[in-house]
């Protein structure tokens, strides 16, 4: 199997796995301690999550505290809900952690549209009674990337908070040093699943989104899973140490996968973008044949959460896509761990399964 997924998930780094270890250890080491209780286990148990707390910081702006939740979506929910705004403003292009969950909190939300590049414009209006605009650093379908500090400032001059989804560019980019609040997610950037954080500003208060023990600084109830941490912490580590490293990876095969499906239209600005995402259309191609003839090459027509909806993607739909053009998409992603030679291959077989296809 050739992985080309690395936007809906990333590998778990060896190192990562490495540092969870010691957690999930039996009885004998007492790594399995629960964080919060205060005997000696409990308390190494603790001091384990304050290490991998002060690792994913260092990805993070200075200041500010970094709440630990179960990934991206509740650290989304928690900076929405948890703000107090009534009235919100959010891109066209959100991951629908963002876009599902404004429409909830304000069924009225304003929605920001993105050019025909996928970029939203830094001048956009905000009308008066907006209270938090959230945009994305680089989206999770065109790989797109957002002038995210630019935004933060024009909506700061209009009395609004910014929320910043950093999820596809934490550990790949530096993150927005002037927003307000910044979710990412521990499997996006080679660390384990289930766990993620909301970086919260200086200041700003937050309302619990989930109510118990208060374990989490009083703001996120429940016990926190030290192995978890741990690996979330490594990974965040590895990914601050090996930032131009993996950019410089990235680049490179990005060029031999453009060279090899050259006649395919880029969606997306061409230089704005992580170049580890790959969005590409070939009109009356028939996806779900094309992924059913490669079936050892896993790839994607979308976001990960609404494969086999039916439904047409609505980011490329908000950047100017017909719906035939939108189903006729794949999404190729690669990063840290993709083989040169193997990206090569699953890109020359892609073009002719398309061919085949007599498209």
């Amino acid at each position: 199997m050739i992985y080309l997924d690395y936007q809906a998930t990333t590998p778990l780094a060896p190192e990562a796995r490495e540092a969870m270890l010691p957690w999930l250890s039996g009885p004998e080491a007492m790594g399995f301690a629960n964080p919060h209780s205060p005997h000696r286990p409990g308390r190494a148990a603790a001091a384990a999550v304050e290490v991998a707390r002060e690792q994913v910081a260092l990805l993070l702006p200075p200041g500010g505290r970094v709440i630990f939740t179960s990934g991206a979506t509740e650290a989304i929910n928690l900076g929405l809900s948890g703000s107090g705004a009534r009235r919100l403003a959010v891109s066209a292009i959100e991951h629908a952690a963002v876009l599902d969950t404004a429409r909830v909190l304000d069924p009225a939300v304003d929605v920001i549209s993105a050019n025909v590049e996928g970029l939203i414009d830094p001048w956009t209006p905000i009308a008066d009674d907006i209270g938090l605009v959230a945009v994305m650093q680089v989206n999770n379908e065109i790989g797109t990337i957002q002038p995210v500090e630019q935004l933060a400032d024009r909506v700061h001059a209009a009395g609004a908070l910014f929320l910043c989804d950093a999820v596809q560019g934490a550990g790949k980019l530096s993150v927005p040093t002037n927003a307000d609040m910044i979710a990412i997610s521990a499997h996006k950037l080679y660390g384990p699943k289930g766990i993620g954080a909301l970086w919260v500003r200086d200041g700003l208060e937050l309302r619990p989104l989930i109510h118990g023990g208060g374990q989490e600084q009083g703001i996120r109830s429940g016990t926190l899973s030290p192995a978890l941490c741990a690996g979330f912490g490594a990974a965040a580590a590895l990914a601050k140490k090996r930032m131009e490293v993996d950019t410089a990876l990235v680049e490179d095969l990005w060029t031999r996968a453009r060279k090899i499906l050259s006649r395919w239209t880029l969606n997306g600005s061409a230089t704005r973008r992580w170049q580890g995402n790959l969005n590409l259309c070939l009109s009356g191609l028939d996806v779900s044949r094309l992924m059913s003839d490669l079936r050892d090459i896993a790839l994607s027509a979308g976001s990960a959460c609404a494969s086999g909806s039916g439904r047409p993607s609505h980011v490329l739909r908000a950047i100017g896509l017909s719906d035939k053009d939108a189903k006729a998409s794949i999404r190729v992603g690669f990063g840290r761990y993709t083989n040169a030679g193997e990206l090569e291959d699953a890109c020359a077989r892609i073009d002719a399964a398309a061919a085949a296809q007599g498209v």
